[in-house]
C-alpha cells in the first residue's frame, strides 16, 4: 500500500507565493488554491498512491510553543489574499474527497511524521509531500520526500531518498535534526548555537554524527578553540533546538492507513465551488464533469433528442414565432459547415443553405443570437448574407462581464454562470454547445443588464465585431517583392555588424546565446557585470542599454537584435502571411485586453516598429491595390484630450481649446518660462510627463525614461500637477472610487476589476492604483476608436463608395479607396472621427493619402 502525505500549509504556501496573483471577477483571490490543486494533481499522477491524507497546522499554540516562548515568535501573520483562501481550499478538498487531518497541540509536520512511522510498522510505502525541508528527517525505510515548489506558474517537485540527502548534505536522514540543533532556523526562530553555521554544522556532524557525542567529548574532539567555545556557550540552545526541531511522531490521531482512502465526496458540489471560483481548466483536469455541477440539486438533465434535417425550410415558422434563433456554427477554413438551432426542445442540425440562412438572418423580425459572431458575420458576407438583426454575441457579453478571462467557450460560460449543460446524443459533439446557447443567452443579457452595459454591447461591440470581420476579410495589400529586397538588405547589414562585433572581441560565437554573449562581455571585454542568473550572466536589453557607452561592440550588438528582430519578426513573418490574393489578412482580436484596445494576430500589425527608421520604412510595403489609394487618419493626442474631459481641468481645456501645443504649453509651465523660450529637450521631457500621467508615472520611471535625477523627475510631476491640479484631484478621485466599487470604469461603461487595490501588498496595491488612474482614460480611448470605425464603415455603406476600412492600428484608421473617392473617403474619415464622441475637448484627425502606408503617413 502506499500513502500520501501532504503539508497542507507549506504547499499552498509555496502555491501562493509562486503564482501570481489571481482572482475571480468578483475579487476573491484564487492562486493559492490553483497551485495547491495543480500540485496535488502532479504528485497525485506521479505516485498513484492508494490512500491520502492533507494535513493542517492549527490556530492553537502547539508543544513547541509551550517549550520555548520565541519559538516562530517573528513570523508574520497570514497575508489576508492567503488566509481568505485557506477555508475555502479546505472545503474544495473535502467534497473532492480527500481526507483532511488537524490535531490542536501538534503541527501538520508532527502529523506527517506519525503517518510516516505507520507506514512503516504496517509495511507500507509513504510519500510526504511538502514545501519544507523540514521533513527531510523522515526519510528512509519506504518514506521518500517530495519536496514541492513553483516555478513560473509550474509546479517542480524534487524527490529525496536517504541517498539524495547524503549527496547533497552529506548526512543520513536522523542527521538533519543534529543540523538544526547546531545551525538552527531562522525561519522558525530556532535559535541553534551561536556563531555555527550551515557549512559550520555539516562538518561537526559530518565528523562527529550527532550532538549528544559533541559534548560528551567536546573537551577532546579535534576542533577549533573558537568553534569550541561556541559550542560550550550554545549547548543549552543546542539541545532545544534539537527538540524543536524534532518531528514528533506520536500525535494522537488515526494511524490504521485503510482509513485514509478517497472517500466519495460530492463532485456535483465540488465542481459548483470550481465554477464559483472560476477554475474551469482544473474542472477536467480533476475528473469532474462541468455538466455534474448544473443546478445546486444536483439533478441530472434529460438527454436533448437531436434531429438532422435535409432542409431547414420546416423550421422558419417556429424560428418567426419564437421571434429568435439561437444559432450555433461549425466552421471548416472560414466557411460554415454545419447549422445547429435549438428549437423546443430538439436541436436542430443542418447544411448551410443560403436561401434558409438569407430568409432566416434577413428577417429583421427574427433576433438572432450566436456564440462569437465575428467569424459568423465573415462567413455569411462570403454568401452574400447579412444579419439584420443580432441580439446577442455571448462571447462578447462575456468578456464585458469579465474581461481578465482566458476564454470563453460555452462550456465554460455554462459552468461560470450556473447554467445546465445539457446532454446530448455522442453522435453530434456540437450539439451540447447548441443546446445551452438559448440559456446562456438570457443569463449573459440579465448580467449585461445589471452592470448597465447594455448600450455598450449593442452599440459598440456587436457592430464592432462585422466591421472587424469585413476588415479581415479585404484585408491589405503588400509588396511581396519589396519585402523580400528590403529583407535581403537587412541581412547584409547584419551580417556586417555581426563580423564588427567578432571584431572587437576578438573571436567569433553565438550572438544568439545569451550565454556565449555573457562570456564574450563580460569576461572577454571585462565589462561590469550587472544582473547574472543561474545560467550565466543577464544579457538583456536593460543590461545592455546600461552598458551601451562602455565598450564600442554594445552598440553594434543592440543594433544587430534589432535588425535581426526586424527581419526574422517582419521581413520573414509578413511572407509567410500573404495570402494567395497578395495581401495580408490579419486577425483583429475583440477579447484579448482588459481594456478594451483591439489587438491582432497573424500578423500583430499593432506592433509594426515605428521607432526607428528601419522599422518605419517597413510601411512602404503596404500598399493599396492598382487604382486605388491608403486614407490614413489618427487621432490627435486622444488620450490626453480624454483626460482633459474626465478630470475637467479647465487650464487643459483651454489649452486644447485654443489650438495650442499642450507640450509646449505643459513645459513652460514645468520650467516656468516663457512659451517662445521652452527649447526641444524641454518640450521632449514635458511630453514625457504628459503621457507618463495618464500611466500613473513615479519620478523613479521617469527619470530613467528622459534621463534626468530623480529629484528632477519629481519636480517635473510636481509642477505639473500643480498646474493641472483637475488631474490630481482625478486621480485621487477616481481611485477612490475604484476601491470602493472594486472595478474602473470608461466613459461608456466598459469595466476592469482591480482585486488588486485590496491587496495587503504594496507593489500590488500599487498597480492597481496606477491602473485604476489609466483605465478610465486608456479605455475609454479605445471605446472612441471603435465608435469610429463603426461609423466610417456604416457612412462608406450608407454613401454607396468603394472604399473600405481596412486597418486599425492604436489610434489610427486606414482606408483603402479608388483615386476618384480618395478626397471624399479622406473628408468622410476625418469627419466621423472627429465627430465620434462629443467631449469638453474637440477630438482632432488629420486625413493623409498616399500609395503605400508609408507615403499616406509621414
Amino acid at each position: 500500500m502506499r500513502l500520501l502525505v501532504l503539508d497542507g500549509n507549506s504547499i499552498l504556501n509555496r502555491a501562493f507565493y509562486g503564482i501570481k496573483l489571481l482572482t475571480t471577477k468578483d475579487g476573491h483571490f484564487t492562486n493559492g488554491i490553483y497551485g495547491f490543486l495543480t500540485m496535488l494533481k502532479k504528485i497525485w499522477d506521479e505516485t498513484q498512491p492508494d490512500a491520502v491524507a492533507i494535513a493542517f497546522d492549527r490556530r492553537e499554540p502547539t508543544f513547541r510553543h509551550l517549550e520555548y516562548d520565541g519559538y516562530k515568535a517573528q513570523r508574520k501573520g497570514m497575508p489576508e489574499e492567503l488566509a481568505q483562501q485557506m477555508p475555502v481550499l479546505k472545503e474544495l478538498l473535502s467534497l473532492l474527497g480527500y481526507p483532511l487531518v488537524e490535531q490542536p497541540g501538534f503541527e501538520a509536520d508532527d502529523i506527517l511524521g506519525t503517518l510516516a512511522k505507520a507506514s512503516r510498522e504496517q509495511g507500507a510505502e509513504c510519500v510526504i509531500a511538502t514545501g519544507d525541508r523540514d521533513s527531510l528527517q523522515l526519510v528512509g525505510e519506504g518514506v521518500t520526500v517530495r519536496l514541492a515548489a513553483t516555478k513560473f506558474g509550474q509546479p517542480q517537485v524534487s524527490v529525496y531518498d536517504a541517498a539524495k540527502i547524503l549527496e547533497e548534505y552529506g548526512v543520513t536522514p536522523p542527521q538533519m535534526i543534529e543540523l538544526k540543533a547546531l545551525q538552527g532556523d531562522s525561519s522558525d526562530n530556532i535559535p541553534g548555537v551561536a556563531g555555527i553555521g550551515p557549512k559550520g554544522a555539516g562538518d561537526l556532524i559530518r565528523n562527529f554524527h550527532d550532538i549528544d557525542y559533541i559534548y560528551e567529548h567536546l573537551d577532546s574532539i579535534e576542533i577549533k578553540d573558537g568553534v569550541r567555545k561556541k559550542l560550550r556557550e550554545g549547548k543549552e540552545n543546542a539541545f532545544l533546538s534539537r527538540k524543536l526541531g524534532r518531528i514528533c511522531t506520536e500525535v494522537p490521531i488515526e494511524t490504521k492507513l485503510e482509513a485514509y482512502r478517497m472517500q466519495a465526496g460530492d463532485k456535483a458540489a465540488a465542481a459548483r465551488l470550481m465554477a464559483k471560483l472560476e477554475l474551469f481548466s482544473l474542472i477536467p483536469k480533476l475528473g469532474l464533469d462541468a455538466a455534474s455541477q448544473d443546478t445546486p440539486e444536483n439533478k441530472t438533465t434529460k438527454a436533448l433528442p437531436v434531429k438532422a434535417l435535409e432542409d431547414g425550410a420546416g423550421l422558419l415558422i417556429p424560428l418567426q414565432e419564437r421571434g429568435r434563433a439561437d444559432i450555433t456554427a461549425v466552421y471548416a477554413n472560414d466557411e460554415i459547415t454545419t447549422l445547429l438551432l435549438p428549437i423546443d426542445g430538439t436541436v436542430y442540425i443542418l447544411k448551410p443553405e443560403k436561401a434558409f440562412l438569407r430568409a432566416l438572418c434577413g428577417d429583421a423580425k427574427i433576433v438572432t443570437n450566436i456564440h462569437n459572431s465575428k467569424p459568423f458575420y465573415a462567413a455569411l458576407a462570403q454568401m452574400g448574407v447579412e444579419v439584420k438583426n443580432l441580439g446577442m454575441d455571448t462571447v462578447l457579453a462575456a468578456y464585458l462581464l469579465n474581461p481578465s478571462s482566458s476564454e470563453y467557450s460555452e462550456e465554460r460560460l455554462a459552468a461560470e454562470y450556473e447554467v445546465a449543460l445539457p446532454s446530448v446524443n455522442e453522435e453530434y459533439p456540437d450539439a451540447a454547445r447548441a443546446a445551452v446557447l438559448p440559456a446562456l443567452v438570457d443569463c449573459l443579457t440579465q448580467e449585461i443588464e445589471k452592470n448597465g452595459q447594455t448600450e455598450l454591447l449593442k452599440n459598440i461591440e456587436l457592430p464592432l465585431a462585422k466591421v472587424l470581420a469585413q476588415m479581415e476579410t479585404v484585408g491589405v495589400a503588400v509588396d511581396a517583392a519589396g519585402i523580400e529586397e528590403y529583407g535581403k538588405g537587412l541581412q547584409l547589414r547584419i551580417d556586417e555588424i555581426q563580423s564588427q562585433i567578432y571584431e572587437q572581441v576578438g573571436y567569433e560565437f553565438n550572438l544568439n546565446s545569451p550565454k556565449q554573449l555573457g562570456q564574450a562581455l563580460f569576461e572577454k571585454l571585462g565589462l561590469q557585470t550587472g544582473k547574472k542568473t543561474k545560467s550565466g550572466y543577464s544579457t538583456n536589453a536593460e543590461v545592455l542599454e546600461g552598458l551601451r557607452y562602455e565598450h564600442p561592440a554594445v552598440e553594434m550588438i543592440l543594433e544587430y537584435r534589432g535588425l535581426a528582430k526586424l527581419k526574422s519578426t517582419y521581413c520573414d513573418g509578413l511572407l509567410k502571411v500573404i495570402g494567395a490574393d497578395g495581401r495580408i489578412h490579419s486577425r483583429f482580436n475583440q477579447t484579448e485586453t482588459r481594456t478594451g484596445r483591439i489587438s491582432s494576430t497573424e500578423p500583430n500589425l499593432q506592433n509594426i516598429p515605428v521607432r526607428t527608421e528601419q522599422g518605419r520604412e517597413l510601411r512602404r510595403f503596404f500598399t493599396a491595390r492598382p487604382g486605388w489609394v491608403l486614407v490614413d487618419a489618427d487621432y490627435s493626442q486622444i488620450e490626453l484630450r480624454v483626460l482633459a474631459h474626465v478630470a475637467d481641468d479647465q487650464n487643459m481645456i483651454a489649452g486644447f481649446g485654443e489650438g495650442a501645443d499642450i507640450h509646449r504649453i505643459t513645459a513652460a509651465q514645468v520650467f516656468r518660462m516663457p512659451e517662445e523660450m521652452v527649447t526641444p529637450i524641454m518640450r521632449s521631457r514635458a511630453k514625457a510627463v504628459n503621457f507618463g500621467i495618464v500611466y500613473g508615472i513615479g519620478a523613479f520611471s521617469l527619470s530613467k525614461d528622459i534621463g534626468v535625477t530623480r529629484k528632477e523627475a519629481d519636480d517635473y510631476i510636481k509642477a505639473y500637477l500643480a498646474h493641472y491640479d483637475g488631474v490630481q484631484r482625478y486621480m485621487n478621485r477616481v481611485v477612490e472610487l475604484a476601491k470602493e466599487r472594486g472595478y474602473a470604469e470608461t466613459l461608456f461603461g466598459r469595466r476592469r476589476y482591480l482585486p488588486e487595490l485590496t491587496s495587503s501588498n504594496f507593489n500590488l496595491r500599487s498597480f492597481g492604483e496606477r491602473v485604476a488612474m489609466n483605465m478610465p482614460i486608456q479605455g475609454t480611448a479605445a471605446d472612441i476608436i471603435k465608435i469610429a470605425m463603426i461609423r466610417v464603415a456604416d457612412r462608406l455603406k450608407e454613401e454607396k463608395m468603394q472604399a473600405k476600412l481596412i486597418l486599425q492600428v492604436h489610434d489610427e484608421l486606414i482606408v483603402e479607396a479608388p483615386e476618384e473617392e480618395a478626397e471624399a473617403a479622406a473628408k468622410l474619415l476625418t469627419e466621423e472621427m472627429q465627430n465620434a464622441v462629443s467631449l469638453s475637448v474637440a477630438m482632432l484627425a488629420e486625413a493623409k493619402i498616399g500609395k503605400t502606408w508609408y507615403d499616406a503617413k509621414e
